[in-house]
């Protein structure tokens, strides 16, 4: 929803498209800068306290953009820097939240429980869009992002009741610059993960130019939040069928010949996109999209968590998450598309 409301915003706003990838840039590049010392933090400070602090960084960040937006003071560039804080907090968090999963669960469950996850995430992708497009046009985006700011709570609230057991470290103890170094070293020296970082990047900054522009493409044949809202609930509902599937699916196939066939499918459907001017034919083929998503991010994480130790898996999940979010929406990427989008606007018919 906070997503939706974000971009619908900006949308709104009369920003343009460059507004609009920049959109996607603020909530992504604290992934990229964030992510090395995000790792070293999540390995060497006690993670049920980081995943807590960023929790209420967050909370805090969304109060400060719903307030602003209800009282109509709300910019481009203000909204940019706002998802920007926002996503700093997700940044840090996130390398820690994924390496706990091993201290949840047995090593052997770990890809259902990737799966699990996938669901999960993607049953929230496919409601909370529609929600939050019917949400915007009944009550207009501030509430969007007033449900995102109740949202926090629960999350700070299983954490304060979540007893960690103590982890006592033989090594002696590390700084966030000696332990980011150690890091890049124990890849660099891991063909297994670079292979893995390998795929996920050529492959994502290919994906990326679907998820970016999207906003623009919605906006095009639905001059209507809910339509864009629920384009992006097919996407998340094809995902979640696939992630239904999945099981039976690795049962028969190897994780390498699953993965390939979900990314040959997402280019096929990216392809589509930009062929397609009806909301139906945007639907279905976003729906293609979701489905073969999930056949590929699910199984990148799990291949590097079987393969690393403790003491460095948090960092080792923070090279991941900085080749992911880089090539799916780093700077670089969301400038050339926001270019082509301006010429493509600018060069069109009268």
């Amino acid at each position: 929803m906070q997503a939706v409301g974000a971009a619908w915003l900006m949308v709104s706003l009369n920003a343009g498209p460059m507004y609009v990838a920049l959109t996607q840039t603020a909530a992504a590049l604290p992934f990229f800068v964030l992510a090395l010392p995000a790792g070293a933090i999540g390995d060497i400070y006690d993670r049920r306290k980081v995943i807590l602090f960023t929790e209420v960084w967050m909370v805090v960040a969304a109060i400060a953009l719903a307030t602003i937006t209800l009282v109509g003071k709300m910019s481009p560039g203000l909204l940019l820097i706002l998802t920007f804080i926002l996503s700093a907090g997700d940044a840090l968090e996130m390398p820690t939240w994924r390496a706990v999963l091993p201290e949840l669960v047995a090593k052997e469950e770990l890809a259902a429980v990737a799966v699990l996850n996938g669901i999960e995430f993607n049953i929230a992708r496919a409601v909370g869009p529609a929600l939050g497009g019917l949400l915007i046009a009944v009550e207009g985006v501030g509430a969007t992002f007033l449900v995102n700011v109740v949202s926090f709570f629960g999350v700070i609230l299983v954490l304060l009741r979540w007893k960690r057991p103590a982890v006592h470290h033989s090594a002696p103890p590390e700084t966030i610059t000696g332990a980011t170094v150690a890091a890049l070293r124990y890849v660099r020296h891991s063909p297994p993960i670079l292979t893995v970082l390998l795929r996920v990047g050529t492959t994502l900054f290919c994906a990326s130019g679907l998820l970016a522009l999207l906003p623009s493409v919605a906006h095009r044949v639905n001059h209507s939040a809910i339509g864009y809202g629920a384009l992006l609930g097919i996407f998340g509902g094809g995902a979640v069928f696939s992630a239904f599937v999945m099981s039976f699916v690795r049962a028969r196939w190897s994780s390498n010949l699953i993965m390939s066939v979900g990314t040959a499918a997402f280019g096929i459907a990216t392809i589509g996109v930009s062929v397609s001017h009806t909301f139906w034919a945007l639907g279905a083929i976003l729906l293609l999209a979701g489905a073969s998503w999930i056949f590929f991010v699910s199984l990148f994480t799990v291949q590097v968590l079987n393969r690393v130790p403790d003491w460095v898996r948090a960092r080792s999940l923070a090279v991941l998450m900085l080749v992911f979010q880089g090539a799916l929406e780093a700077p670089l990427g969301a400038q050339l598309r926001c270019i082509l989008a301006s010429v493509r606007r600018c060069s069109g018919p009268a």
